[in-house]
């Protein structure tokens, strides 16, 4: 959603340090048309919202002091308090090894990561009754100072296990107990599709927008929204009429009745299954007796005499020990674990960065 990226551009106002301008009283009418500019040439799924000058060693990825990312989801048969609650377990400083992607290829070996806020809201405030509605759109709304690849899509897979019922929100604790569980227990992650990336803050960054452009994005984006919306409205439409369909069902006495669709019980709202990845299973094995992935240590030995990475110093865990011997078992089934690193410095010499709106 709202994404920034820094760009080394010429500017009209050269003689002043990148960023700043209290020399330059009409900057904000007198600059280039960055925003239009850009927007011209972009697709249409990306645009342009704002610019700001920025100093050389700006980096939109490091100099970032905190990140807000959200999922959508509707709320189904989902237990919506339940995975509010199991959210904020989240908060706070924890390795999260067992909810990301490891890249250990790519030397990651830390997976200590800051959480700020956790919490499940309804999309629409406003919309909020007594009888739960299973259209009615929520979203899981995860601040923090960074985060590893592939992170919230695990989070949020933990969580419809636990809005499912499937699971208890003490799984979490588990999960980020490391001592005790060192590995990854085999799961699905939830769809890409419905994350965004929704805000990032700066320091000292002061975003300028135009308003010729801020008419032109609102106007596609209102487009878009028309778009998708009567789309919904008219599957919407059809999933209401097929309620009326009357079913024939067979009673205890075995007699055939015919029965409304809505009045089957229990009803069916599948929602959630177009956001879970993989195939899903016919009976439920619980997280944590499920194959676990291999572990940290032996991925690091594995690409140490590789000479992929160097041998990091790392704090055993009590299970360190026992990897060696599983190492084998279980190296083969588990090559597609990935993690971004976001500690991996990068040189950055930027002077103006925008803010930009990705619609997918």
């Amino acid at each position: 959603m709202f994404q920034v990226i820094s760009l080394d551009l010429r500017s009209n106002f050269s003689e002043n340090k990148p960023g700043d301008t209290t020399n330059n009283k009409a900057t904000k009418t007198s600059e280039i048309f960055y925003t239009h500019i850009l927007n011209q040439v972009l697709p249409p799924d990306i645009r342009v919202l704002a610019w700001a000058p920025a100093e050389p060693n700006f980096s939109a990825r490091f100099s970032c002091l905190k990140r807000t990312y959200r999922y959508f989801f509707p709320c189904a048969d989902l237990d919506i308090g339940l995975m509010n609650r199991a959210a904020e377990k989240f908060v706070g400083t924890h390795d999260f090894r067992n909810l990301c992607k490891m890249d250990v290829a790519n030397g990651v070996t830390r997976f200590h990561r800051t959480i700020l806020a956790a919490s499940v809201q309804p999309v629409e405030k406003d919309d909020e009754t007594e009888q739960q509605n299973p259209f009615q759109m929520y979203y899981f709304e995860v601040t923090g100072q960074a985060f590893l690849y592939h992170q919230v899509r695990c989070m949020m897979a933990i969580l419809f296990l636990i809005g499912q019922r499937m699971e208890k929100p003490e799984l979490i604790d588990e999960l980020l107990d490391i001592e005790n569980n060192p590995r990854k227990p085999q799961y699905s992650m939830a769809a890409e599709f419905p994350l965004v990336l929704y805000n990032c803050e700066f320091e000292n960054i002061q975003w300028l927008y135009d308003c010729k452009v801020q008419e032109f994005n609102v106007t596609h984006l209102q487009q878009l929204w028309t778009n998708h919306a009567v789309k919904t409205h008219m599957l919407y439409s059809m999933l209401k009429g097929l309620d009326f369909v009357k079913i024939p069902t067979e009673t205890d006495s075995g007699n055939n009745t015919m029965v409304l669709w809505r009045e089957i019980t229990p009803p069916v709202h599948k929602q959630i299954s177009a956001l879970i990845e993989g195939a899903k299973a016919r009976n439920y094995k619980p997280l944590m007796d499920r194959p676990k992935c291999e572990g940290l240590e032996s991925r690091i030995s594995h690409f140490v005499r590789r000479g992929r990475i160097e041998l990091p110093h790392l704090k055993k865990t009590k299970h360190a020990e026992m990897e060696a011997d599983e190492q084998m078992k279980t190296k083969s089934s588990h090559r597609d674990t990935i993690v971004m690193d976001s500690d991996v410095p990068e040189q950055a010499s930027k002077r103006v960065c925008t803010s930009i709106d990705c619609t997918f």
